[in-house]
């Protein structure tokens, strides 16, 4: 009998995308989500796990954490089961790696990087039913021009993902 990995838990997730040996698989993942935006030729794996600035903060736990050779830095979450609160979890997510930049000190000239956030999700998004692919990005409301491109939000979401094998 063959043995495969289970994509939709913590342990199969991160054994595909979220290992140093494995770590083409993620580059060509996202080179594939970005294409005509960026391409990635390298990335190094952080720690997962960053811990509160503050006694009684919270801290933050993410499935992959990895920044590019530009010092761009990718947040890769796999959310198997809905959560109420999952968009203001990723805006969360996305806003630490943002603050985590800040220099100290009075000179600080606020030269922050770009935080991806892809989130794999194994089930629908309220208001958005049907589409497998959301991207949100900081843009004016009028105009549809970006405001910033420092915050970008990829959201997947696999139930709407229904191609057979052949396609």
């Amino acid at each position: 009998m063959a043995r495969f990995i289970n994509p939709f838990t913590d342990v199969g997730f991160k054994r595909i995308f979220g290992q140093a040996i494995h770590k083409e698989l993620l580059i060509d993942f996202l080179n594939d989500l970005l294409v005509g935006e960026k391409r990635i030729t390298d990335i190094t794996f952080l720690d997962k796990e960053l811990l509160p600035d503050f006694s009684g903060d919270r801290g933050v736990i993410y499935d992959i954490y990895c920044t590019n050779e530009d010092g761009e830095q990718f947040i890769v979450e796999m959310q198997n089961r809905e959560q109420t609160f999952f968009r203001e979890r990723a805006l969360y997510y996305l806003s630490q790696a943002i603050a985590r930049q800040g220099e100290r000190g009075a000179e600080w000239k606020f030269n922050l990087k770009a935080v991806y956030g892809i989130f794999f999700m194994n089930f629908h998004l309220s208001h958005s039913p049907g589409k497998f692919r959301t991207d949100i990005v900081l843009s004016d409301r009028d105009t549809n021009e970006v405001f910033s491109d420092k915050l970008r939000f990829i959201f997947l979401q696999l139930p709407c993902f229904t191609k057979e094998e052949d396609e």
